[in-house]
C-alpha cells in the first residue's frame, strides 16, 4: 500500500475503536488491546492498578506496548509531547507528574480520538492538557518545543519512521529526551503476514527490524540511543487474523521457520538525547 492508504486504513480503523472501545487485533493480548479488558492487557505491559484509576474513565482502551511515562523520569514544570496520544492515557499519567506548572501535548491524526481525548481531559480538569490533531511525520508543534517525548505502540504504524524522530528531534529542546514504547521485528515477517492490512493496523506489519528502528532514531540527530527494556511478544498468540494461521500452516514452511516466525515480534523501550 501507499503511504496515504496505509494512514487512511490506520485512522479508519482507530476511529472506530475510539467510538466503540473496541480493540484493533482481536484478540486476547495483542498491543492493541485485543478482545480482553483494557485493564488487563494494560497490567500486563507495566501499568499499576493506581496509575490505571488515576485518570479519567475511558482514557485507556489498552492500546499500548508498554509503559513509556514510567521509565520517563519526568519533572515538575516539563513540556511533554505524546506521540499518537489517542484516548489520552499516557497524556494524563505525565500531565500528573509534570503538575500543574507543566505542559502535555497530545497529537493524534484520529479525529474520534481528539473528541474523546478533550472530554476525558475535562472530566479530569487537566487544564495543562491540550490535543492536537496532526500527523506524527509532521507534528503541529514548533521548533525547540518540548523537553521529553513520549509515545506507545504507535511509530510502527507510521510508514515513514525516519520522519517521525526528524520531527521529534525538531520539535525538542536541546537536552531533550525521547522515551517511547513501540514494536520491532526480530526477523523477517512471511509475506502472508507483512502484506496482511490487519496485521498492519495490529502492530506487527508495519514494524522494521530492531536494527533499522534505532539507526533511524540515530540518523535523526539523537545521541545515547539505547534500549531500555525489551520482551518477546509471540505473534501467534496475540494476532487473531487469518494471516497469522495461513502463514503458521502453511505446508511449505519448515517447522523450524514456523518458530523463528512466532517469536519475531519484540516490545523495546527506545531511550535517547538530543544533543547541546
Amino acid at each position: 500500500m501507499l503511504q496515504g492508504e496505509i494512514k487512511k486504513v490506520v485512522r479508519d480503523n482507530y476511529g472506530r475503536i475510539a467510538e466503540t472501545s473496541g480493540s484493533c487485533c482481536g484478540s486476547r493480548s495483542s498491543c492493541c488491546g485485543g478482545g480482553a479488558v483494557a485493564e488487563d492487557i494494560s497490567r500486563k505491559i507495566g501499568y499499576s492498578t493506581e496509575e490505571m484509576e488515576a485518570v479519567p474513565e475511558g482514557a485507556n482502551l489498552g492500546l499500548g506496548c508498554g509503559n513509556p511515562v514510567a521509565l520517563a523520569t519526568l519533572k515538575e514544570g516539563e513540556t511533554v509531547i505524546d506521540l499518537g496520544s489517542g484516548a489520552g492515557f499516557d497524556s494524563f499519567l505525565a500531565a500528573q507528574r509534570v503538575g500543574k506548572t507543566g505542559q502535555v501535548i497530545g497529537v493524534d491524526m484520529t479525529p474520534q480520538m481528539l473528541d474523546r481525548a478533550r472530554e476525558n481531559a475535562a472530566k479530569g480538569n487537566y487544564d495543562q492538557v491540550e490535543f492536537r490533531l496532526g500527523e506524527i511525520e509532521n507534528l503541529p508543534v514548533a521548533d525547540n518545543t518540548a523537553d521529553i517525548i513520549i509515545s506507545n505502540c504507535v511509530i510502527n504504524l507510521s510508514p515513514d519512521k525516519e520522519r517521525v524522530f526528524q520531527e521529534a528531534y525538531r520539535v525538542l529542546k536541546p537536552g531533550g529526551r525521547i522515551m517511547v514504547s513501540d514494536m520491532v521485528l526480530l526477523a523477517e515477517l512471511p509475506d502472508a503476514l507483512r502484506n496482511s492490512i490487519q496485521a498492519y493496523i495490529g502492530c506487527i506489519a508495519g514494524a522494521v527490524m530492531k536494527a533499522d528502528y534505532l539507526d533511524a532514531v540515530a540518523k535523526a540527530g539523537f545521541q545515547d540511543v539505547k534500549i531500555i527494556d525489551e520482551s518477546i511478544f509471540f505473534v501467534n498468540e496475540f494476532v487473531g487474523h487469518p494471516a497469522v494461521k495461513e502463514a503458521a500452516s502453511d505446508p511449505g514452511m519448515m517447522k523450524d521457520k514456523v518458530e523463528t516466525f512466532s517469536a519475531a515480534v519484540a516490545s523495546i523501550k527506545v531511550y535517547a538525547v538530543k544533543p547541546l
